[in-house]
C-alpha cells in the first residue's frame, strides 16, 4: 500500500492485487472525534473517489476507518455550532456549501459506478451511515452500532435517510426517525443496511483476499466476485438478536396511521419492561418536536420521490433547520455546554403549526438547485 501523510484526516491508499488493478482505499483518520466528517474531509473523499471512478486501473474501493471505536459518528457538529453562531450574521450561507457537498458524495457513493465495500465497524451514526447506506457492499460486525439520532439534536435523518428510511420493512424507518433507536449488526441487516456481517478479526484476512483476487475491467464481475468473497468470510459466531425483528409487530402499531399526534400518545404512553423499547420511547419525549414532525412530513412526501430529489428535498429542509434555533440549542445542550437540557422551540408537539413546518422546507438558494446535475 502507499500511504497518505499520517496528519491527514482522510488516507487515501491503494491496494495493489494479484489481477495487476487496484482497490482504492479511503481510510477516515480522525479518531479524537470519531471520524466525525469536517467540509475538508467530504471535499477529499468527494475527489478522490471521482478520481478512481474513472481511472481504469482501479477496480474498487474499501472505505473504512482507522481506529476500531468507531467508522464515523456523523457531521462536525462542533464546527457546524461554531459557524451557525458565528459572527457572520447569515446562518446558512456559513453552512450550506458543507450540505450540498455532502449529499452531492453522498449520492455519489449510491449512484458509484465501481464497487464500494464500507466496513461498518464500530459506531456508525448520521453521516456515516450516509456514507455506509450508499456503498454496493456493506458489512457489519458484532461491534457495529448503528442510528439516526438527529432528533436529539434538532435536526432529522438527513443524508438520504428520508430515502432509505422508506425502504425498511413496514414503518420501521418511521420509527428509527422519530426516535434515534440504536440499532445492531442483525438489525442494519434486518432493516437493509447492509448486506454482510463478518467478524472484525477477519478483516485482515478479507485484505489478503481482495489482494489475491483476480479483478477483471469488467464492473459487473467485479460486483458478483465481492459478493462471493464476502459470503465466503460471514461470520461463524452468532449475532446478537435483532431487536427490531423481535419487536417488528409492535413497532408497527406504535406508529401506525397518518395522525403524528396519535403516535405521539402511543410512543409517550408505551408500557414495557423491554430496555430497548423503553429507551427509544423515552429518546422520542426527550428529542426535539419540530425535528419529529419535519421527519414525519418528510416520511410522507417522500414514498414516490427518486433518490436525487431526495437529496434536493434534505437540502431545503437541512438549511431550514440551521435558519431555526433548534438545531443550535440541540447542538449546545449536547456537546458544547453539556447540560443535556435543550430548550426546543416550540416545546411541544401540539404546539408545531404548519406553518412552522413549511418554513423549514422553503428554498433558501439562489438561481439553480446547488444539487440539480444529481440525476
Amino acid at each position: 500500500m502507499n500511504t497518505a501523510p499520517p496528519t491527514s484526516a482522510v488516507l487515501f491508499d491503494t491496494l495493489v492485487t494479484h489481477s495487476g488493478l487496484q482497490w482504492g482505499v479511503a481510510t477516515l483518520n480522525a479518531p479524537a472525534t470519531l471520524n466525525a466528517l469536517s467540509p475538508p474531509m467530504v471535499e477529499a473523499l468527494a475527489a478522490q473517489l471521482a478520481l478512481w471512478a474513472t481511472d481504469p486501473q482501479v477496480a474498487g474501493v474499501l472505505l473504512q476507518a482507522s481506529s476500531d471505536k468507531a467508522f464515523c459518528a456523523g457531521g462536525d457538529l462542533r464546527r457546524m455550532h461554531e459557524a451557525l453562531v458565528g459572527d457572520s450574521g447569515d446562518p446558512v450561507a456559513a453552512v450550506q456549501g458543507f450540505f450540498s457537498t455532502q449529499y452531492a458524495l453522498d449520492h455519489a457513493i449510491h449512484t458509484y459506478p465501481k464497487p464500494i465495500l464500507c466496513w461498518g465497524h464500530g459506531i456508525v451514526m448520521g453521516g456515516g451511515l450516509g456514507l455506509m447506506v450508499g456503498a454496493s457492499h456493506r458489512v457489519v460486525t458484532g461491534g457495529s452500532r448503528l442510528a439516526m439520532p438527529e432528533v436529539s439534536i434538532g435536526l432529522f435523518p438527513d443524508v438520504g435517510g428520508s430515502w432509505f428510511l422508506r425502504r425498511m420493512p413496514g414503518r420501521v424507518g418511521l420509527f428509527l426517525a422519530l426516535t434515534g433507536a440504536p440499532l445492531n449488526a442483525a438489525d442494519a441487516l434486518f432493516c437493509g443496511l447492509a448486506d454482510h456481517a463478518l467478524s472484525h478479526a477477519d478483516k485482515g484476512a478479507l485484505l489478503e483476499a481482495l489482494a489475491q483476487a483476480s479483478w477483471t475491467l469488467n464492473a459487473q464481475h467485479n460486483h458478483a466476485h465481492l459478493s462471493r468473497l464476502l459470503a465466503q468470510q460471514a461470520a461463524a459466531a452468532p449475532l446478537p438478536a435483532s431487536q427490531v425483528r423481535t419487536h417488528f409487530d409492535q413497532i408497527e402499531q406504535l406508529v401506525a396511521g397518518e395522525d403524528l399526534m396519535q403516535i405521539d400518545t402511543r410512543l409517550r404512553s408505551l408500557q414495557t419492561d423491554d430496555p430497548w423499547l423503553a429507551g427509544a420511547a423515552a429518546l422520542y419525549t426527550q428529542g426535539c418536536p419540530t425535528s419529529a414532525a419535519l421527519a414525519f412530513a418528510l416520511w410522507q412526501r417522500c414514498l414516490h420521490l427518486s433518490l436525487a430529489d431526495v437529496f434536493r428535498l434534505e437540502y431545503q429542509v437541512s438549511l431550514g433547520c440551521c435558519a431555526h434555533p433548534n438545531l443550535r440549542e440541540g447542538v449546545r445542550a449536547l456537546l458544547v455546554d453539556k447540560d443535556r437540557n435543550p430548550r426546543w422551540t416550540p416545546a411541544r408537539l401540539e404546539d408545531v403549526t404548519p406553518a412552522w413546518v413549511e418554513a423549514h422546507f422553503r428554498p433558501r438558494h439562489q438561481g439553480a438547485h446547488p444539487l440539480a446535475s444529481l440525476v
